[in-house]
Parts: C-alpha cells; sequence; structure tokens
C-alpha cells in the first residue's frame, strides 16, 4: 500500500508516489497529439500498402520491394510515435535492447533459411525415389 504523503511530500524517497527517480514529476511519456499523429502515418502507410498490393500503380515485379519499403516504414513509425524509441542520451539501453532483438531474430530466420537450403540441395530426385521402390 503506498503512503498518501509520499506523493506531495517534497522530502520523499526518489521513487515514491509511482515517479521513478530522477524522473520530473509533470513530465508524460507520450501526448495525446504524438500518438494521434503516429496514428495518422500508421494509417496512411496501412492504406498505401492494400493500394500498392491490390492496384497496377507499380511495375508487377517491383510490388515486393514497394511493400518492403512501406513495412520498414510502418515500423519506425511504432518505434518512434508508440514505443518513444530515440537516439537520445538516456534511451541508449531501449535503442541496445531493439538492437539485440534484430540480431537475433536476423540470426535465427537467416539460419533456417540456410539449412532449409542444405536440405533441399541434399535430397534425393523424386524419380529416383520412386526407381528405388521397383
Amino acid at each position: 500500500m503506498t503512503d498518501p504523503r509520499a506523493m506531495t511530500d517534497p522530502g520523499a524517497a526518489p521513487g515514491a508516489g509511482g515517479q521513478a527517480a530522477g524522473e520530473p514529476k509533470d513530465e508524460v511519456s507520450g501526448s495525446l497529439v504524438t500518438y494521434t499523429v503516429g496514428l495518422v502515418f500508421a494509417l496512411l502507410l496501412t492504406g498505401a500498402s492494400f493500394i500498392v498490393s491490390q492496384t497496377n500503380l507499380l511495375w508487377a515485379p517491383g510490388v515486393p520491394a514497394g511493400l518492403a519499403v512501406l513495412a520498414i516504414a510502418q515500423m519506425g513509425v511504432h518505434l518512434v510515435f508508440f514505443l518513444h524509441i530515440s537516439t537520445g542520451p538516456d534511451n541508449t539501453n531501449n535503442v541496445l535492447a531493439l538492437a539485440f532483438g534484430v540480431l537475433i531474430v536476423t540470426l535465427v530466420v537467416l539460419g533456417s533459411m540456410w539449412i532449409m537450403a542444405n536440405l533441399n540441395t541434399n535430397m534425393i530426385d523424386p524419380s529416383a525415389v520412386m526407381q528405388m521402390q521397383r
């Protein structure tokens, strides 16, 4: 149970009353304007993805590249506007954790693709399997 005096007592211990140590008391992590701008950007990018995939605005072989660019932009919007990931000095741990997560996911995906390609290369031809059964 929290002490109600801790929220108003200027001599209270750091972190009392739900405040993190060293955090200004009146600062919020995001404002309504920030979230609204992020939502608008996310909706525009989502709509653009549907338009690119369902129309002939892009040259057919360029559609996957266009969707990849829009997906990366969507990730950037989410990181900046909703997760508040920035390059500020107080955000170093968040950026490092994000970079480590990206590294691990990249290693897992590329490793899986390498294993599947190796298995595909070393598989016996299906016609050879049929001749072995005769």
